[in-house]
């Protein structure tokens, strides 16, 4: 109980303070309609998305960008990120009969969940203004963008096992999990309207950190 509470329990309240602080100085420094923005609205524009523009629902009718953003957004979602969470936990347990990799990744979606909670909840920051947004965002505030915190976080600490158990083909899976797929998620949030470029940057350091006091406390013994 006491390596728990030293590992996971005691990090968390600094991690949430240090996010809380940043997405307020980002807010008081660009404001609620920051210049990051302008890109991202330039690069929607290039591909015919405009604010009030309606989601394409015929597949050969959606430009590129939206036929690929669209799923790697949709695999980020919360029921599928904890369905993903689940499986990896129940099968890692089945190949491995080691409890400690089979929690690491629960331990890690847990552990940048409870910041990423944390954290909005002081932030409140609103979502992008005048961008092309197919989906309806959720509630919580843009800033850390935690779909992309959770995609880093969970793909991130399936590279560790990758790398822990010496996986055959480690050397492409392992940069697949840990850079490509998150790395695209994190495109598509921005991409798709739900995040200012800074919620995904913030999200990508909470999800590298979770997964690294999750190697350090579970996978490194």
């Amino acid at each position: 109980m006491h390596a728990f509470v030293r590992s996971f329990v005691l990090p968390a309240p600094g991690v949430v303070a240090v996010l809380a602080a940043a997405g307020r100085i980002i807010r008081v420094v660009g404001g609620d309609d920051p210049r990051e923005d302008r890109a991202v609205r330039a690069l929607q524009s290039a591909f015919g998305h405009g604010p009030d523009a309606a989601p394409v629902e015929s597949a050969e009718h959606r430009e590129v960008l939206d036929r690929v953003t669209g799923p790697l957004s949709w695999y980020s979602g919360v029921p599928q990120t904890i369905g993903n969470g689940a499986f990896w936990c129940g099968w890692i347990s089945v190949l491995t009969r080691d409890w400690r990799s089979a929690a690491a990744p629960g331990a890690a979606l847990a552990l940048e969940t409870a910041c990423f909670v944390g954290s909005a909840a002081l932030v409140g920051r609103p979502r992008p203004r005048g961008v092309w947004r197919p989906e309806q965002p959720h509630a919580t505030s843009s800033f850390p963008s935690g779909h992309t915190a959770a995609a880093v976080a969970l793909h991130t600490t399936l590279a560790d096992l990758v790398d822990r158990y010496g996986v055959r083909g480690s050397r492409v899976l392992g940069p697949l999990l840990r850079y490509v797929i998150p790395g695209g998620i994190a495109f598509s949030r921005i991409y798709r309207g739900q995040h200012h470029v800074s919620d995904t940057v913030a999200g990508v350091l909470l999800g590298r950190w979770s997964a690294r006091v999750v190697r350090r406390a579970l996978l490194s013994r």
